[in-house]
């Protein structure tokens, strides 16, 4: 069985510290997960390949696994990119409508005059993403067609990212021997495993707390209102375990994954724990809360950096229902205590939902967003693929997402 038939959707998570392919099938009750295959990611930076052979290899080890647990042949998948590169802001466009009511050749009409803004020629749109429509000034309208009116507006969010960052993600998985289906934005794809409907709809703030980047998405009225890429992750938490305690980067990784802790009271004040020295030198006993005085700190810039972003776009009030956070650094004990602090808003840990099968290998925020990507196939089935040799790969991306958060 290949995956080129309608019941079976892979997403593809090319992260800085991993990569994941999940393979879902169709169902009366939604998707199942069938397949899971990870592998360390060595070929990233950041969320951007700087290394295609290391990224290629590690691709098709994941690839691999999940076909062997799935039982089926992977042809083509849904990618997801983030990093730096990734911006995003909003733009309006206004029609005339040509008819007595408002047709979906309208809808598309104003789409492309909300895009038509200036963008350098080294950017390409990835996303538009639709936030309301307006009919003769009346606004809030999710769905305009068949309404009766004289102008027609719309307001989007347009992603944009580096054209050569999104075309050497397709050139990697090309050449580990598959079709990019499509491209979505890693925060536009955890929401759709981690948020509920409620959530959507009176105001969440998503933070991908990832390896090399922490996304956030802003989600309001059941559409993105903004989304923004900082240059921080988890990461940068081992970084600071593997400088402040003098220990290799790996066993930093996992000292902060066993011992890990972002506040004083959940490490306790007697616990050692062992650390390696570099060099040769004889392993460390020291008290756990040590560890916890170098991750606190940088959690608390990290999300300090969000707010300002949050506080920045004037859309921190829309967030009735707070913070979620997904992503691997979330799983750190801790963490929704500092958020809620630092946003004096609600917080919560985001875990995959929407999914059954392999439920209790994937019910965890390090996969929220192969679920996503899953999902995200699942409601957004394009009937071509990305191939490198395409003139231009993002001929399909300004239009396949015009209804998303319909509904």
């Amino acid at each position: 069985m290949t995956n080129s038939s309608c019941d079976i959707i892979v997403g593809l998570d090319i992260g800085t510290t991993k990569i994941c392919a999940l393979v879902g099938e169709y169902t009366e009750d939604g998707i199942n997960i069938v397949g899971v295959g990870t592998h360390p990611s060595v070929g990233l930076r950041k969320g951007v390949v700087v290394n295609i052979d290391s990224t290629v290899s590690s691709i098709r080890k994941a690839i691999r696994e999940a076909e062997l647990m799935a039982g089926c042949e992977i042809n083509s998948v849904f990618i997801g990119i983030a990093g730096s590169h990734i911006k995003g802001f909003n733009s309006h466009g206004a029609i005339a409508i040509k008819g007595d009511e408002v047709t979906q050749a309208d809808v598309d009409r104003v789409i492309e005059a909300a895009r038509a803004v200036a963008i350098p020629l080294d950017r390409e749109v990835i996303h538009i993403l639709p936030q309301e429509y307006m009919v003769d000034e009346q606004g809030g309208i999710i769905d305009p067609v068949g309404m009766t009116g004289v102008r027609l507006e719309a307001k989007v969010h347009i992603v944009t990212g580096a054209v050569t960052a999104a075309q050497n993600l397709i050139k990697c998985a090309n050449r580990a021997g598959l079709d990019v289906i499509d491209i979505v934005l890693q925060p536009l794809a955890s929401s759709e495993a981690v948020l509920t409907d409620e959530e959507k709809e009176i105001g969440v703030a998503l933070i991908d707390f990832g390896g090399g980047t922490t996304d956030l998405a802003l989600v309001a009225d059941r559409a993105i209102k903004h989304t923004a890429v900082l240059g921080l992750g988890g990461n940068n938490l081992t970084n600071d375990i593997a400088v402040g305690l003098r220990t290799p980067m790996n066993e930093a990784e996992k000292i902060k994954v066993r011992h890990g802790a972002c506040i004083k009271a959940l490490a306790g004040r007697d616990e050692r724990i062992e650390v390696p020295s570099v060099g040769g030198r004889k392993p460390r006993m020291l008290s756990r809360p040590i560890l916890t005085e170098i991750l606190e700190p940088r959690v608390e810039e990290i999300f300090s950096l969000i707010d300002q972003e949050m506080q920045r776009t004037k859309l921190k009030e829309l967030l009735a229902s707070g913070v979620v956070i997904t992503g691997g650094s979330a799983l750190l004990p801790g963490m929704v205590e500092i958020a809620e602090q630092v946003f004096q808003l609600p917080a919560r840990v985001g875990y995959p939902r929407r999914i059954s099968g392999l439920v209790e290998i994937v019910d965890s925020p390090i996969y929220a967003t192969a679920v996503g990507l899953v999902l995200y196939g699942m409601e957004h089935q394009p009937a071509r693929k990305f191939r490198i040799r395409d003139g231009n790969i993002f001929s399909r991306v300004t239009a396949r997402m015009k209804s998303w958060f319909k509904g």
